[in-house]
Order: structure tokens, then sequence, then C-alpha cells
């Protein structure tokens, strides 16, 4: 019943249909049919009618609306100005499969959509069908156009860039409109202005990307540029401060763009310019009339002449494991390297052949749609394929589908197109039990508090030095930007950025630019906060880009983060077929991911040194063994390792504590004996980014961190001293602390323990909420057990919250944000009454005079 009734329910005033595209909508809007809008806003139309005295009983009033008469149809107008519905798609994968939009009423029986909102809820045009829900009271309706409008909601959660940048038609639009091209007509003329440069375009006299001067609009100033038509028209829907793009925008620089964009102007402005993007976009692609024939996949003519000098190199090979030269296992090797070697050959063969101007070439390259990969295998050669086992076949397939394949070669590639959609029909469940374990985990985890004034924090790289010059790290985008400085930062005795200060795109770049190459910044992984987290130690907002909120649920945001891009991960693991990998696989993907989140030991487990001292290896008849002798002169420690495992250490060589020794996975758990809590923490969040920057996701390490946080907030007690803690009990941290906090308030002894690394699944079941843990899974032995044990919920979390029915503290659920008070200034008290005089009223308990209460000065609700 948990997850059926009490998690989620059905809801009156919400109706579903088909969604089409609206590129005539604000980024705000969405067009609601008529019939719909009339049906989920009867009650208020109704209410309308009697008002305007259309109708004189509602019983007369709702006849009106099911015969549908005419002036039904002006009141539902008026009805639905200004009032906004939220729209959304299953699967809400996260918060952004929700949003709010004004509706505009339209014919037809489909659902109108703004283009650029599609990536947000992962729509496209095929047949999907959205659900929309009418939010009825003045503080939803407030919430939903403040807090989940579309417009308001252009930056990800998950690595705080936009989401709302134009995507396909748009892109190659914008790429065609503002593309350079030499020797085009027209070229090296001048024209005073924009317009007078179109008339000539229209008279066929110029074209748009050749090279001309014109007179633009920099920063409020006309000035004489030397640019292309295109640039100039693409330059005047950006805000007048914005820095003249004179440059090919592609999908990559339109990004840019809007972050640019995001960072320093309002959300209006920000909105604007997105439609006006749009407008432009789709406008010029129509132009330009970019169409793909089957005389523009062009086959490089090299291309027998390539594969018939590897086919030798093959045959060579082939020969040797005939003559039993080398092993089978070689043998793959060999031929995979070679085949792999040649396709890329003639795809580079492929690349230079493009001209510039071919619709195909333009499509990938302006990240319009499509990719290499795929121009290769249309153009190029398919190249080598993989069976369903996942082992890659070494021998390859030499058509390109614009030749088209053999028998033989058809039936092999089929193999692995079966296997990629039976994964994908798979890994899509694994997500989404990922992103509900997730959820599970941190949903308690709420911003409480603005600061916990701790002064700790991770110092992590913000630059590395490349050939003498000092860059910017890799990562730092999904490390350090949006993040809190935790010390002020000082080169040569003088403070250039205070601690506090909100860690933005300009300032890392001045940082870096001042020669520094690490930071201190707070993280979730110190804070201190009693319950909760802080908002200094949490950071930017990635969604707003501002300081976060108190009261914002940050746990769940996390949830949805690490888990929205589970479904693009793969599950596939590529076997090179033998000698190539240490131990069978090494996890990659979505099973990964998993594999750590639930601390398990890994497949291949890679040892690490519990000592420091000297490597020595020795081989008997059970196998091969590391052994560390530690300096200080104790006991030698042997660790045994497979003959295929990759060393990373050798013989006479010094290791330091917890390095690794052998190439593979490192235990989690062994982490955390040997180099404590922090060293695993970080190790934790290091290795899931892994996993998803392989796959190019950007998630913030923020996201990361938190989760990982509550896999470490249990403690076993091993020693209880005179605390109340049981021998062997497992405690969250938070308790233990205090705990020991009043022994030695009392003199007595502090217990001791150990932190204990739990997975997520375990760690959600051992929360202290019962309700919680019970709405998870395995719920008999949860309700059990909390029975037996006489267990109460504090109700700290959503979920327990959502069970009984109540508000959730979070966002404006919080207590503080229930008992505010709105009073005018004064001021306004003056301009309402010219005569105000001072008047206590009675208390809400007591019995009042009757009179009506003035809103403006009474106590409501003191601030507790």
């Amino acid at each position: 019943r948990f997850r059926q009734n009490l998690l989620g329910k059905r809801v009156d005033y919400s109706g579903r249909s088909v969604i089409v595209v609206g590129p005539q909508l604000k980024l705000h809007q969405c067009g609601l049919p008529k019939q719909m809008a009339l049906e989920l806003f009867k009650p208020f139309v109704m209410k309308r009618l009697v008002d305007l005295n259309h109708a004189q009983n509602i019983k007369s009033a709702k006849r009106m609306v099911e015969r549908s008469r005419s002036v039904v149809w002006d009141v539902l107008e008026e009805v639905i100005a200004e009032h906004p519905v939220l729209l959304n798609r299953a699967p809400t994968l996260h918060r952004l499969g929700i949003q709010a939009f004004e509706p505009q009423l339209i014919e037809g029986k489909a659902i109108q959509i703004h283009p650029l909102v599609c990536t947000a809820f992962n729509a496209d045009f095929d047949g999907d069908q959205m659900a929309v829900h009418v939010p009825l009271s003045a503080e939803a309706q407030a919430e939903a156009r403040i807090l989940m409008l579309s417009s308001n909601n252009i930056l990800s959660p998950a690595s705080g860039r936009p989401l709302t940048a134009p995507t396909q038609d748009m892109v190659l639009g914008l790429y065609f409109l503002t593309s350079l091209r030499e020797q085009q007509v027209g070229e090296g003329r001048s024209f005073t202005s924009i317009s007078e440069g179109l008339m000539a375009y229209e008279q066929n006299s110029l074209s748009l990307q050749a090279k001309i001067k014109i007179r633009v609009n920099i920063n409020g100033e006309l000035v004489t540029k030397e640019t292309t038509l295109g640039r100039a028209i693409f330059n005047e829907v950006l805000p007048e401060s914005f820095p003249y793009v004179d440059y090919d925008v592609t999908k990559k620089a339109l990004g840019l763009i809007v972050d640019n964009l995001a960072e320093g102007y309002p959300k209006v402005v920000v909105a604007q310019v997105l439609d006006a993007l749009k407008e432009l976009g789709f406008t010029w692609a129509t132009r330009a009339g970019a169409t793909i024939g089957i005389v523009d996949v062009v086959t490089p003519g090299r291309k027998l002449e390539i594969l018939e000098g590897y086919e030798t190199k093959a045959d060579k090979v082939q020969s040797q494991y005939e003559k039993g030269l080398i092993t089978d296992d070689e043998r793959r090797q060999e031929l995979i390297e070679i085949w792999t070697q040649a396709t890329n050959e003639v795809a580079k063969e492929m690349e230079d052949n493009f001209p510039r101007t071919n619709p195909v070439w333009m499509m990938v390259f302006s990240g319009a749609r499509g990719n290499m990969m795929q121009i290769r295998q249309i153009a190029g050669m398919r190249g080598l394929v993989a069976n369903p086992k996942g082992e890659i076949i070494p021998r390859p397939i030499k058509s390109n589908f614009r030749e088209g394949l053999s028998v033989l070669e058809y039936f092999i590639s089929t193999h692995g197109a079966r296997k990629g959609l039976a994964d994908t029909a798979l890994r899509t469940a694994d997500a989404g039990y990922l992103t509900r374990r997730l959820c599970d985990v941190a949903q308690d985890v709420i911003i409480r508090e603005e600061d916990c004034g701790t002064d700790r924090g991770l110092t992590l790289k913000i630059g590395n030095i490349v050939a003498g010059k000092l860059t910017r790290d890799d990562y730092v985008e999904t490390s350090i930007y949006g993040r809190t400085l935790a010390d002020d930062v000082v080169v040569d005795g003088k403070t250039i950025v205070a601690s506090g200060a909100d860690l933005g795109d300009r300032l890392i770049n001045d940082l870096i630019d001042a020669g520094v190459s690490e930071i201190k910044v707070r993280s979730i992984l110190t804070c201190d906060s009693k319950v909760g987290q802080c908002a200094k130690c949490y950071g930017r907002s990635m969604a707003s880009g501002k300081l976060v909120d108190v009261g914002e649920a940050v746990g769940i945001i996390a949830a949805q983060s690490i888990g929205e891009p589970g479904t693009q991960l793969t599950m596939r693991t590529f076997h090179t077929g033998g000698a190539a990998t240490a131990s069978g696989d090494i996890t990659h993907g979505l099973p990964r991911v998993v594999e750590l989140f639930e601390a398990r030991t890994p497949k291949g487990v890679a040892p690490i040194a519990e000592t420091a001292g000297v490597v020595s290896f020795l081989e008997d008849a059970k196998g091969k063994k590391i052994i560390v002798t530690p300096e200080d002169g104790s006991e030698a420690v042997a660790y045994p390792i497979t003959r295929r495992q990759k060393l990373l250490v050798e013989d006479g060589h010094k290791v330091s504590v917890g390095q690794q020794m052998v190439v593979g996975a490192i235990d989690p758990k062994q982490v955390l004996k040997i180099l404590g809590a922090r060293s695993t923490q970080t190790h934790l969040v290091h290795e899931i980014q892994e996993v998803y920057r392989t796959q190019g996701v950007g998630i913030h390490d923020k996201h990361i961190e938190i989760v990982v946080k509550q896999m470490l907030r249990r403690i076993t007690v091993l020693e209880p001293g005179d605390t109340d803690l049981l021998p062997g009990e497992l405690v969250d941290h938070l308790r233990f602390q205090s705990a020991n906090r009043e022994a030695v308030q009392k003199g007595g002894k502090a217990a001791n323990g150990r932190p204990e690394l739990m997975g997520i699944t375990k760690a959600s079941l051992a929360t202290e909420s019962w309700l919680s843990a019970a709405s998870f899974q395995e719920t008999t032995r949860v309700l059990t057990d909390a029975a037996l044990s006489e267990k109460s919920d504090p109700l700290l979390g959503l979920k327990e919250n959502v069970i009984i029915g109540k508000l959730i503290p979070a966002g404006t659920g919080l207590a503080r944000y229930r008992n505010v008070r709105v009073e005018p200034t004064e001021e306004a008290k003056a301009a309402v009454y010219a005569a105000y005089e001072e008047y206590d009223y009675a208390p809400f308990d007591t019995t009042g005079s009757g009179e009506a209460v003035r809103l403006d000065d009474y106590q409501v609700g003191e601030n507790r």
C-alpha cells in the first residue's frame, strides 16, 4: 500500500494528451486544447459565470458549460489568464520533469510545447504524452509561478549549466547564419545598416556568409565592423552590452553564450534572448534549405587501397597463429588492433574528404545532430562489432551503409544491435531502482541553517602546470565551481579573495591568473550542522546560480542528479578477448556506480598496502604473493594476487600506507580500515565521478558527497565507556558525539567506536525513521522490529510526512516559513489610515469584540 496509495495518489483537476511542437510559443507558455482547459477549469468558469450574472446559480452555470455556449469561451479566456498549469512527462527523473507554464487556448486536441523545454522533459514528438495539473490555491499558484515556471528553470540542478539551450534545427540555422565563407557574392562591400544589407540579400546581390563592412551597434555605439551579414543579424538578438559574437556559432558556442547570459543578466532578459534565438534558428534553418541526398555521403576514394594494406598485415598474423607462433588470445588482440587502426585511417581520410559546405558535415560539425562515429559508419566503414557476449569479433565489416552490407556482414552486425536493444530495456529499470534507493538514503538531507560555523573544508586543486604555465584543471567545473571558499586566498601577503566567497567562473579564472593552484573550500563532507546541512557548506544552488536557500531539499536534488543520467550509462562490458584485462572484466557503467554506492567488494579487487615498507614478491605452488616488509622491523604482510593482474609496484620499491599495488578496483571497506573515513569519502566521490566522466555526463561533486556522507553516518560502538550506548550498537554519529560530550562533561569516560561504511540500501533501512524505512523495502520486517523496540518516528524526513499527509519540512513547508508575518511599512500605514491610532486587539484565544480585525498590524503567528 505504501507506494501505491500513500506516496502517490490520483489527483483531480488533471488530464493528459499527446504533445506537439509549438514554435510560436514564448518560453513560459504552453498550448492547452480548449476542451481540456474547459474541463480542468470548470469550477472557476462556473463561479465566474455566476459573478458576471450570465447564470443565476451554479447549476445553470454548469449547464451552460456543458453546452459550451459562446460566452463560456470568453469567460474561460479570462479565468486562465495568469493562472499557471503544471506539465509533467513520465518518467519524471529529475525535478525539471514537472514545470509550470501559462496556458494559451488552442484548437485541436494535442498539447503544444515550447521546443526549448524538450531537453529538460526529455520529450520528443513521436507520440509522447504529457499530463496537465491545475494548482488550485493561491499559494500553489504562487509557488508554480515563482519556483516552477519554465523561464525560471534555465539551469540544470545537476551541473549548473543551461539545459534550455537551442538544439537540432535551431543550431543548424544559427550555424548557417553565422558561418563565414570565402569568395561569396558581395564580398568586400560596405553597408550603412543591417536593413540595407538585408535588402541586398533579398535581391541576391549579397550572401549571408560574405565578409563585408557594416555599421553595427556595440555597447550602444554605432561602429563599422568587418563581419558577415549573418553575424550582424545574430548579434541583434543578444543584449546590447553582450560582447560581439564574431565566430561560427556551433552548439558548444551557443551553450557558452547562454551560460554567460544566465550568469550576467536577469532571468527575464535570458528568456527573451532564448526565444529570439529560437525564432532566428528556425527561420534561417528554413531559409538555408539544408537537405541530405545520397550524393552528400562521400566515400573516400582511397578506401580500397588502405584496406588492402591492412589485409596483408592481418594475413601475416593469421599465418603466424597457424604455424603455432602465437596463441589464440594474442592473435585476436593483434587483429583487433590492426582493424581498429584501419577503421581510424579510413575515417580520417573520409573527414578530410568532406567539403565544408556539405550538409551532412554541417549537421555534425555544428552539433545539430549525429557525430563522426555515425558518419564513419555511413560513409567510411562499419569497423569492428561485438557479439552478444560483448567480445569484439576480430573480422571487421568493411562496407559502409551507403554501399550496403553483404549477407555475412549484416548477420554479424545484428548481434550487437539486438544486444543493445535488450540492454537499454534492462538499463532503464536498473537506473530507476538506483534513483529510488538514492532518494531514500538522502531524502532527509535538507538545508536547515545559513552557516554551521565550521572552519573545516576540503583542499582541492584548481589548476595544473602545463608547459610551465598554470592552466585551469579539467574538473574545476564539477569540483570547485559553485562552492564557498573556506579560507582567505593570500598571494604575496595580499588577500585576493576573502573566505566565504561564492566561486563562480570569473573568480576561478582570477585565482588561476594570480598563480593559485590549490584552494580550501567548504564541503558537505565537513559540515557540522546538527540536523540536515548548512547553506555555506553546500554552496550555490546549481539551478538558481545563487547561494542555496534554507529549506531546499538538497538530498532529493542530489539523488535525482545522480540517477537521471543513469540511463545513459552503459551496461556493456567490452571484453577485448583474453589477456588484455585483469581477472575477468573491470566493471564499468551503471553496474560500477551501483557497486560503489552499495559499498560492495568489487570483482578482482586490488590490494592496498596496510603499512609503509619495501615490496618483494613470492611465487609458490599456490600462486603469486606481494610481500610488504615494514621498515620498523615488524611482521611482513602478504597479499595474494593472480598471475594475470598487472603490477603497479616493482621489486624493492617503497610503498606508502594505502598505496594501490596492482591494477584494478579497490575495496572501499579496506580504504576505511586503513586510511579512515575522510579518505573513503573522497575515494568514493572520485570513483563515481570517473564513471560519469567517461560517459561525458557532468554532475557536480557536491551531489555525490551528500550521498557518500549518508553512507558513513553510522558508528559501531566498541567500548561504551560511561555513556548510555551499548557495545556493538549501530548509532548515528551525531548521537555518538552528543553522548560522548555528556559523559566527558560529567567527568566520565567517553565511548569509542569505529565508523561503518553502509551501502545505500542498508543505510536507508537503518534510518531513525521507521515509516521511511518501511515504505522502502522489507516492510514487514521493518515494522515488526520497530514495534519490538518501541520506536517513535521524529518525522524529520520528507517521506514520513508525505505518508501521514503533513506538509513536508522543506521549502515553504519549513516551520520558519509557515510562521511568517507580513506587515505594511509605516508609509503604507500612513497612506491608508490618515488618522491612524494604535489599538490593542484581543489575542486569538479570548473572545473578541466581534468587530473586523484590520490585517495590517495584528501579530499573526509570532515568528517562533
